[in-house]
């Protein structure tokens, strides 16, 4: 018989509240706060731009995209207006690192916003917290504690919240600094992998890693159009088997900035590999073609294209979602191999 899985009420619950009734989670990510600003200057212009179109951009995405998806990711800087706005029935992620990291500092470590906890995030509403963290598994050994250390404490703190922690591990090379290049492509997948065994560690308390798929997929036959070819599809495959099988808690995909096709083409690839993902947070892949109908049209011209192909757009990947994915729960065995206990403190 397998050993009953302990989770505290608080995490379970608000684990259900971020996933679709089918236990996935189908979630639209629109956190980006520096990119975001910039997208937004290069669309109208530099002249034109100002700070109220972001907001209003974040706004409109929440309030229509939400009515489609189990829950939504959003930073209270820039979008603020979007918590406010989003639909009653999907959960809410916020943001809880700062954006970036210090360039004067080796080993690109991440820091959590000095004016949050986890605490003042659930009086804000939210059903979870997400902190992305770069991550070299072959730096050296004092970064990794450092980081190693970080993760600690804030699992900790995760627990003592009684709050779902979302960790989104973005891995990086100190030699190969172009992570889009062929070079790259072939050390990415080890690093992915090393990534994930570590992060799923049950010192962390990770609750979901958001995880980027472990290949450079415009470099897979078959997928890599006018690019040079790194990987064979079998190759592919089993790179993405073996990102799964790493993992002894439950992740689901980032999009990366990949345009909305090749999103679906990399979850339909995963499903069909064997990898047992258990949803997506969803960012420009679902939504970044809004921001050239908000330069054209305004409010008028994105509320028309996020009610048509915005929402077509998360129609197909919760189509995708439902053919491939699997419940965040059974990595545990189900939601019967789960015992949900109380916080006593």
């Amino acid at each position: 018989m397998r050993t009953k899985v302990k989770m505290s009420r608080g995490k379970f619950e608000r684990m259900n509240r971020v996933a679709n009734q089918d236990g996935i989670i189908a979630a639209l990510a629109i956190d980006q706060r520096g990119s975001m600003v910039k997208m937004m200057q290069n669309a109208v212009g530099k002249d034109a731009y100002h700070i109220d179109m972001v907001y209003e951009f974040k706004e409109l995405v929440s309030q229509e995209l939400t009515k489609y998806v189990s829950a939504i990711l959003l930073d209270e800087e820039l979008g603020f207006k979007g918590i406010a706005k989003k639909n009653a029935n999907a959960g809410l992620i916020l943001s809880y690192e700062k954006t970036g990291y210090d360039v004067n500092t080796p080993g690109r470590l991440p820091e959590l916003l000095p004016e949050e906890s986890l605490q003042r995030l659930i009086k804000k509403g939210a059903d979870a917290a997400k902190v992305l963290v770069y991550y070299n598994p072959d730096d050296p050994q004092d970064i990794l504690d450092k980081k190693h250390a970080f993760l600690e404490r804030l699992g900790e703190e995760a627990r003592a919240s009684d709050m779902p922690v979302f960790v989104e591990p973005i891995v990086y090379d100190n030699h190969i600094t172009d992570d889009k290049s062929p070079e790259f492509a072939q050390i990415k997948p080890q690093k992915v992998i090393d990534t994930i065994k570590e992060f799923t560690k049950d010192q962390y308390h990770i609750d979901i890693l958001k995880v980027e798929v472990p290949v450079l997929f415009n470099y897979v036959a078959g997928f890599n159009d006018n690019q040079p070819e790194v990987y064979t599809q079998k190759q592919a495959e089993t790179y993405f088997r073996q990102a799964s099988e790493a993992a002894t808690r439950p992740f689901i995909y980032l999009s990366a900035g990949v345009p909305t096709q090749r999103f679906h083409q990399q979850l339909r690839f995963a499903g069909e590999a064997g990898a047992n993902y258990s949803g997506i947070l969803g960012g420009r892949a679902t939504w970044f073609e809004g921001v050239a109908a908000y330069a054209k049209g305004g409010r008028d011209g994105l509320l028309k294209w996020l009610d048509t192909v915005g929402r077509q757009n998360v129609e197909e990947l919760n189509a995708i979602l439902k053919q491939y994915a699997t419940p965040w729960y059974d990595i545990y065995g189900g939601q019967q191999n789960i015992e949900v206990f109380d916080l006593n403190w």
